[in-house]
C-alpha cells in the first residue's frame, strides 16, 4: 500500500497516518509526497482518496494552531460505509464511487488529528478553577458526540472502503479489555483522631446533616474497636473483585507535593509500604498519581517518581495526573521526559466520554515540537466522581454500561477510575453497588 500526501504539514500527516493505518489498523504502507489529496493506492491498482480539506489551507507549519480554526459548525454525514450518521469535523459528505476508486470528501485525517492530539485545548485557553479544560468548552460536548468514539467510527469506515476496493491483507485483531484503575488520594479516612473530628465538623457546618454526623460516629467506633476497616481501606476488596474476573487492578500512589491538595500521606511510611507490598505480591500494578503541580513540571514529576521507586522498590511506568490536571502538549512532554510508558489522564473532570475520540491506546504527538513521542495514552472513559452529584446509582450504572457498550463494539479498552475512597463512606456507600454490578457484568461475559 502506498499513501501519497500533499507537500504541507508533513509531520502532522505522517503521524496521523501512522496512528490510523499503523497502530489502529496494523497495516504496512509507504508514504510518498506529491499529491493534492490523501491518495491510498492498493496493490491491485485501486485507489482510495480523501480530500485534504484542512491542512492545505496552511502551507506554513503550525499556522493551523489558532482558535479560529476550530470548526464552528459540525455536519453529521451518512454514507454506505457508515453504520449511522457520523460527525465530520473537516470536509463534506461528498462520495464518488467507481469500479476502481472511491473519493471521499470527509477529511478524516485532519478530524482524527484534531481529536487525538487535543490541539483544540492548546488554542482554546478556557479553564476551570483548577486550570483544567472543561468538557463544556469542547467541540465534542457542544455538538453531542462526546459519548461516541468518532475516530473508531472513521476507522471502521476506512476498513469497509478498503474491502470494497478488493483489499486482501488482514487488519489488526483486537479484544475488548477492562482496565481498572484506582487513584489513591488518601490511604485512610481516619488515620488520626483529628481527621475524625474534621469529618464531624463538615457534617455539622460544611454539609449539615445530623444523619451523617451520627452515622460517622458509629462507623468510627466500629473502626476503633477493629469491628470494621477504615472506610478507605478497600485495597483487598478491590483486588478480590478484580481477580474474580481475571483482571488486575492499577493503583496510582502520590509522592510529596507542595500544595494544599497534596501530602495526605507519606509514601515512605510503614502503612503505605505494607499496602503497596501486598498489592505487588498479589500481582496487581502500582503507578504514579503525580501531585497537583506536577502536571507541567518535569523536575517535580521526576522527584516524585524517584521517591516512589525508592520507597516501593519498583519501576514506575504509568499513572494518571491528580485532579486530572492536564495541559497540551506540556503534560505529555513531562511524562515523555521521565521515560513513562503510558498516561491515562485524558478524560474530563466534569463529564465522561471519549475526550480524544477513541477507546484505543495510541502514541502521543507533541504539536509544538512536531514529534511523535514514545509515550502512549490510554484514554480514561469513566471517572466515579463525574456522576455522583448528578446521577442516582441506577442512572450512573446505565450511563457506564452504555459507554462500555461503545468500547465493546470496537474491541477497545474500557478504562475506569474508581477511587479507593469511593465505596464505604456515607456519601458513597449507595454507589458501591454500581461498581460491583460493573464487575458482575464482566463476570457474566466470561461464562
Amino acid at each position: 500500500m502506498i499513501i501519497t500526501i500533499p507537500n504541507n504539514n508533513i509531520n502532522e500527516k505522517k503521524y496521523i497516518i501512522d496512528i490510523l493505518f499503523g497502530e489502529f489498523l496494523g497495516l504496512d504502507y509507504k508514504i510518498k509526497v506529491g499529491s493534492n489529496n490523501y491518495e491510498i493506492l492498493l496493490d491491485n491498482g485501486n485507489k482510495l482518496i480523501f480530500k485534504d480539506v484542512f491542512f492545505n489551507q496552511f502551507p506554513v507549519d503550525l499556522d493551523y494552531l489558532k482558535i479560529e480554526n476550530i470548526p464552528n459548525n459540525i455536519e453529521y454525514v451518512i454514507n454506505k460505509f457508515l453504520e449511522e450518521k457520523t460527525p465530520i469535523l473537516f470536509g463534506d459528505n461528498s462520495l464518488n464511487i467507481t469500479n476502481k476508486s472511491i473519493e471521499c470528501g470527509m477529511d478524516i485525517f485532519a478530524s482524527s488529528f484534531f481529536m487525538l492530539t487535543r490541539w483544540e485545548e492548546h488554542v482554546n485557553q478556557s479553564k476551570d478553577q483548577h486550570k483544567r479544560f472543561p468538557a463544556s468548552e469542547s467541540l465534542a460536548y457542544k455538538y453531542n458526540f462526546l459519548e461516541r468514539p468518532i475516530v473508531n467510527e472513521y476507522i471502521e469506515m476506512i476498513k469497509k472502503m478498503l474491502l470494497s476496493l478488493g483489499f486482501q491483507a488482514s487488519f489488526k485483531q483486537r479484544e475488548y479489555q477492562l482496565i481498572l484503575t484506582h487513584d489513591i488520594d488518601h490511604i485512610y479516612m481516619w488515620d488520626s483522631f483529628k481527621k475524625f473530628l474534621f469529618t464531624l465538623l463538615k457534617d455539622l457546618i460544611k454539609r449539615p446533616s445530623f444523619k451523617n454526623f451520627y452515622q460517622n460516629i458509629y462507623y468510627y467506633i466500629q473502626v476503633l474497636f477493629k469491628l470494621k476497616k477504615d472506610p478507605y481501606d478497600t485495597y483487598e476488596y478491590i483486588m478480590e473483585l478484580s481477580e474474580s474476573i481475571n483482571v488486575k487492578s492499577h493503583f496510582f500512589f502520590m509522592g510529596k507535593g507542595v500544595t494544599q491538595y497534596d501530602n495526605h500521606y507519606n509514601s515512605g511510611s510503614k502503612a503505605v509500604k505494607k499496602i503497596v507490598e501486598h498489592i505487588v505480591q498479589k500481582g496487581h500494578y502500582v503507578g504514579i498519581h503525580p501531585t497537583y503541580n506536577a502536571y507541567n513540571s518535569t523536575e517535580q514529576f521526576r522527584k516524585e517518581k524517584q521517591e516512589l521507586e525508592q520507597n516501593f522498590d519498583t519501576d514506575i511506568q504509568f499513572g494518571r495526573e491528580h485532579y486530572l490536571r492536564f495541559e497540551v502538549p506540556e503534560t505529555w512532554q513531562v511524562w515523555e521526559d521521565n521515560n513513562m510508558k503510558w498516561d491515562s489522564t485524558i478524560n474530563y473532570a466534569d463529564n465522561d466520554g471519549f475526550r480524544s475520540g477513541t477507546c484505543y491506546e495510541y502514541s502521543i504527538y507533541n504539536i509544538l515540537s512536531q514529534k511523535k513521542l514514545n509515550l502512549k495514552e490510554k484514554p480514561l472513559i469513566v471517572m466515579d466522581a463525574n456522576s455522583i452529584d448528578m446521577l442516582q446509582p441506577d442512572e450512573m450504572e446505565k450511563n457506564i454500561l452504555m459507554l462500555i457498550g461503545q468500547v465493546e463494539k470496537y474491541k477497545g479498552e474500557f478504562v475506569l477510575l474508581w477511587h479507593n475512597s469511593s465505596f464505604n463512606t456515607v456519601k458513597w456507600k449507595k454507589y458501591k453497588k454500581v461498581y460491583e454490578n460493573i464487575i458482575h457484568y464482566h463476570r457474566k461475559a466470561l461464562k
